[in-house]
């Protein structure tokens, strides 16, 4: 390696040209050309026709690549890899250049040895013909220096190998090299095989169908949960039946309150200490209405009464007559045309088990339908008692049903399944009371409602009508409704201090004596005072009635017929 020195001034030798001896040629083997499959393999560059051989590119390693043609193999410094080259390979003399040290530089004399002769081989030139031997830019022509550099190395005009990393890596581009370099890149396209090419597109279309699938799913997903949210896309129509016809069968619930409805009425009644909610039904085409006792009682004497009818329709009404022994009323409004009177039925004819409707404004809830069955028939029980004395206490052989009656249904009608009247809704037995009450309280319904017979009410409701005062039929005795063994018995004295049998009465003339128990009303057994009373109240006055006693420890019976006495 030169060390490097300060500059010297170059003197100029003077070149004598030198005739160059004929030398014998002996034959040079022929060696084939080859494709340099390593692009860091050196290679010979090639010249065209006549060009003489720079010795000093011999060994130069392949220009660079274009841009547009990418290479496989890694840059490097080109005096680095010549250097590297040379000491890892022998070199290989280009095609047309003598292999004999001797002739260095020379062309070979045998255009055949070059393999495939390039384009610029022309025709054989003899040896002696050859241009004399130029010198290598840089190199002395004198053969005492031979191979020595020139001391001014911008002499030679091209930069030597001093010039270190300055050196254009350019400057040795080879043009003719492009094919062979474009060959290789043809040939290994970008150093894959094919197998590699097809695996690579493989993958990019999988990828590809991945992307297109997970992008598809979402925006799927999207639209569902919007359409979900949403309810679909557009206007939403629910279906629906169509248009029926508005009438029912006259035995079904619905036909049964088509039917009476127009005869059931709303009653508001206020009076000076209490006011209330009832209903009522239309008996006549005069106006008159009946309802219990236990509704208009409030209204007193100098109360009011508030009709509603069915239609929305009020009218104002008044009391024709009452009576709390049955609970029983009959008021009267005037000046109402067109009334629809509700059809009686006959409670006699009444089974259990038979289908009910009930009507009512329950919490003043106005055309309230209700249904259900008759749950027993003849149930003694007795309401109210609230003044104390006994007075308002009213004695029922009810019709009991399952019905839902609420407070405000009193003075209703209990229909039948032919939509006719059997009883008019009365009490009910509450959950938290220990017995039954008319349902002006505020209790509620546990499906134990009680109802007045319908054949009790017509005859009651007659009387009131007629005459103002409801008769009630009478045993005359005076009953201990103390007694506590099974069946009602007669008391010693009357309430007033009297005797205990009504001298005269009923109950004298067929031989009933104080202290007899009876057991038994028309062979039905009887367990107390009271059902006593609500058995004899059943019938009408001059009914005749076989009674069953117990005197003495032995049972007779005797038959009498019901006295009359005046309401209250």
């Amino acid at each position: 390696m030169p060390v490097p020195a300060s500059p010297v001034p170059t003197v100029p030798v003077p070149t004598v040209p030198v005739p160059t001896p004929p030398v014998p040629t002996p034959p040079v083997p022929t060696v084939p050309a080859q494709t340099v499959s390593d692009p860091a393999a050196p290679r010979s560059a090639s010249a065209p026709a006549g060009a003489v051989p720079d010795p000093a590119f011999a060994d130069a390693p392949p220009p660079a690549p274009p841009t547009g043609h990418p290479t496989p193999s890694p840059a490097y410094d080109t005096a680095s890899h010549t250097a590297a080259a040379a000491a890892a390979a022998p070199a290989v003399p280009a095609p047309g250049v003598s292999s004999d040290p001797s002739h260095a530089g020379a062309p070979s004399s045998d255009p055949s040895s070059a393999g495939v002769p390039g384009p610029w081989v022309g025709p054989a030139v003899p040896e002696s013909a050859a241009a004399p031997a130029v010198p290598a830019p840089g190199v002395s022509s004198d053969p005492s220096h031979a191979g020595a550099p020139l001391s001014d190395p911008s002499s030679a005009g091209v930069p030597g190998p001093w010039a270190g990393a300055a050196a254009d890596p350019w400057g040795r581009y080879d043009p003719w090299a492009a094919s062979a370099a474009a060959s290789l890149q043809h040939d290994d396209a970008g150093g894959r095989r094919p197998e590699q090419r097809r695996g690579r597109a493989t993958r990019t279309l999988v990828g590809g169908a991945l992307l297109i699938a997970l992008v598809s799913g979402g925006i799927g997903g999207a639209v569902g949960a919007c359409l979900e949210r949403n309810g679909g896309v557009g206007t939403v129509e629910l279906p629906q039946a169509g248009h029926e016809a508005a009438e029912r069968a006259p035995d079904t619930v619905a036909g049964i309150a088509a039917r009476a409805l127009p005869s059931v009425v709303t009653l508001h009644v206020s009076g000076s200490e209490a006011a209330g909610t009832g209903t009522g039904f239309v008996l006549d085409g005069r106006g008159h209405i009946l309802t219990n006792n236990h509704v208009v009682e409030p209204a007193g004497s100098g109360g009011e009464i508030t009709v509603t009818f069915n239609s929305g329709d009020t009218a104002e009404a008044t009391v024709v007559g009452r009576d709390s022994g049955y609970d029983l009323a009959v008021v009267q409004v005037k000046g109402v045309s067109g009334l629809t009177p509700l059809p009686l039925g006959n409670s006699d004819n009444v089974r259990v088990g038979d289908p009910v409707v009930a009507i009512g404004a329950p919490f003043d809830l106005a055309g309230t339908v209700t249904s259900g069955i008759i749950s027993a028939r003849e149930r003694p029980i007795t309401a109210g008692g609230e003044e104390g004395d006994g007075s308002d206490v009213s004695y029922v052989d009810a019709l009991q049903t399952d019905a839902p009656i609420n407070p405000g249904n009193s003075g209703g009608p209990l229909l039948d399944a032919r939509g006719r009247a059997i009883g008019i809704n009365s009490a009910i037995r509450s959950a938290d009371s220990g017995g039954a009450e008319s349902d002006g309280g505020q209790a509620g319904s546990i499906g134990l409602g009680f109802a007045i017979p319908i054949n009790q009410g017509k005859r009651v409701a007659e009387e009131l009508i007629n005459t103002g005062k409801a008769t009630h039929p009478v045993i005359g005795v005076t009953l201990d409704m103390s007694y506590a063994g099974d069946g009602a018995r007669v008391g010693d004295k009357g309430g007033d201090g009297g005797p205990a049998v009504t001298t005269g009465g009923p109950g004298a003339l067929a031989g009933i004596r104080p202290g007899d128990v009876i057991t038994a009303v028309d062979g039905q057994r009887v367990h107390s005072g009271e059902e006593l009373i609500v058995k004899t109240r059943a019938h009408r006055p001059g009914d005749r009635l076989e009674l069953t006693l117990e005197r003495g420890g032995k049972e007779t019976k005797v038959s009498l017929v019901l006295g009359s006495s005046g309401g209250g």
